[in-house]
């Protein structure tokens, strides 16, 4: 079996016969996130289907999730039949199928597979930009504005340089891994990596605040639903951050696992996005009006905790003005 395995293995490098086994098991983790994004998917329109005729948000979300399910079919299509036409129509290519791969970068497969994950990617931080807007401007318009600002600047940076990149790798005699798309490969990787690691710092930073200042004055439950450790992970997209982490690193250094942790990369960022929507639509996000909201509730929450002292004082009757007013505002959520 060695001799056949060495006959087999002849005519090609280390290098290709490691990339080979990561890019096949880069195609694995992606039919594995593929099935779990369905599962979300399915799960987060069924709730925003139910409150389509409530607001705008639900209906934009349902527009952004059927883009982000397309777009992702697309991609897991494409990933299959780069499989195919590797290892089974072109089996025999000189050189082995990995040189196979790279010589095929202008077909319309490997077109749109690099096309869709660059939309995936940019859909993805476009989200994660937003939360980050709802997050800030919950507790000051103009600081929120300023918070944001330089994450605009690098996703539209990241955006012209992943449509630069996608250009490249799709060029005659040139593939995603030559020296020029290599560079542009990167360069965007890095800048999305960089946008990634901002938003995450900033929401977490602001939700951890934000909770170390009031967690005290805060019911059990709300706590735990809205500021535990959970919620700032989902909210902040730190499951893709570290993910991302490992691909940039891996592709910036040319190591064979880049292909393997760019398909968990990819899988990462939209279960990160599917888990930040669900919450959305369960009624778990943070929301703008979750700062006034949380102090009415901790106001009703202390009031009943201590009725005796200022049972007859003007602060008691506002607390339960206000107690009233979050039951009207709880309905209108």
């Amino acid at each position: 079996m060695a001799t056949l395995d060495l006959v087999l293995a002849s005519d090609e490098s280390e290098d290709n016969l490691s990339l080979e086994r990561y890019f096949l098991a880069g195609d694995l983790i992606i039919g594995v996130g593929y099935g779990l994004q369905l599962v979300l998917w399915f799960l987060c329109t069924s709730y925003l289907w139910r409150k389509r005729n409530r607001g705008w948000m639900s209906t934009l979300l349902l527009i952004y999730l059927a883009v982000l399910l397309v777009t992702e079919t697309v991609f897991v299509v494409a990933e299959g039949l780069n499989i195919q036409h590797i290892y089974v129509d072109n089996r025999n290519f000189p050189g082995g199928p990995w040189r196979y791969h790279l010589s095929s970068q202008t077909s319309a497969t490997n077109v749109t597979f690099n096309a869709s994950i660059f939309v995936l990617t940019f859909l993805g931080d476009l989200l994660v930009l937003w939360r980050c807007w709802v997050v800030w401007s919950a507790f000051d318009t103009g600081i929120a504005v300023t918070a944001v600002s330089l994450p605009v600047l690098i996703l539209s940076g990241s955006f012209v340089l992943g449509a630069i990149w996608t250009l490249q790798s799709s060029h005659p005699e040139l593939a995603i891994y030559r020296s020029v798309p290599l560079a542009f490969g990167t360069a965007y990787y890095a800048v999305s990596l960089a946008l990634n690691v901002i938003l995450t710092a900033l929401i977490t930073g602001r939700l951890l605040a934000y909770r170390r200042a009031h967690i005290a004055l805060l019911p059990a439950d709300h706590a735990r639903q809205y500021l535990c450790l959970v919620a700032v992970v989902v909210e902040s997209a730190a499951i893709h951050t570290a993910a991302a982490i490992a691909f940039v690193t891996s592709y910036g250094l040319s190591a064979p696992a880049n292909v393997l942790l760019m398909g968990l990369a990819s899988a990462a960022q939209q279960v990160a996005s599917y888990l930040i929507i669900y919450r959305v639509a369960d009624g778990k996000a943070w929301s703008r009006d979750m700062p006034r909201l949380e102090t009415i509730t901790s106001l009703k929450f202390a009031s009943r905790e201590d009725p005796l002292p200022h049972a007859s004082s003007p602060d008691a009757s506002l607390g339960t003005t206000d107690t009233e007013h979050q039951g009207e505002d709880g309905a209108d959520a």
